[in-house]
């Protein structure tokens, strides 16, 4: 007969930290040791842990989620190209340089409605300056010929980051 060992105090932790990490690093100077505190466990434990979850591939990177709308952000686009297959590696790392870009990646096509198949982001204050700026990176980047359409958003969805643990 298989029994189910009990779980460890160091796997609690480890998995409260786990679900701590999902609504992000808190905002104080040492944010390692405020997880500490809560997960019952070593500033160094923790930093040691996540680095191990990095190395095992569980955490791929650490990254930050700003709420832009609450900042004055509000004009943002999504540029979607239609690029030739085999130019759009090279396309998505030229945008990916430019400063006002601040995300960018490739999706298939969904023929016959939807033939892009390169996105970047631009956050701007203002709709007018995104595409005064976006028209600077076509000029920039030779992109003048590439069919594209620019996106506004009108509405900002719930942002957060990786989910490690199951609700």
């Amino acid at each position: 007969m298989n029994q189910i060992a009990p779980i460890s105090n160091n796997a609690s932790a480890e998995q409260r930290l786990r679900a701590l990490i999902e609504k992000g690093l808190p905002l104080t100077p040492r944010p390692w040791q405020t997880l500490a505190k809560q997960c019952d466990m070593d500033e160094e434990d923790v930093m040691a842990t996540i680095e191990r979850w990095q190395s095992e591939g569980l955490i791929k990177r650490l990254g930050l989620v700003i709420k832009h709308r609450p900042l004055g952000i509000r004009a943002n686009a999504m540029v979607v190209w239609d690029v030739p297959d085999d130019q759009v590696a090279a396309v998505g790392r030229r945008l990916a340089t430019e400063p006002a870009v601040t995300l960018c990646y490739r999706r298939p096509r969904r023929l016959p409605d939807w033939p892009f198949n390169l996105f970047c982001m631009i956050h701007g204050t203002q709709r007018s300056r995104v595409l005064t700026e976006l028209d600077a990176i076509m000029t920039r980047q030779a992109l003048d010929a590439i069919p594209h359409q620019v996106l506004f958003s009108t509405h900002a969805y719930r942002q957060h980051g990786a989910r490690y643990i199951s609700e």
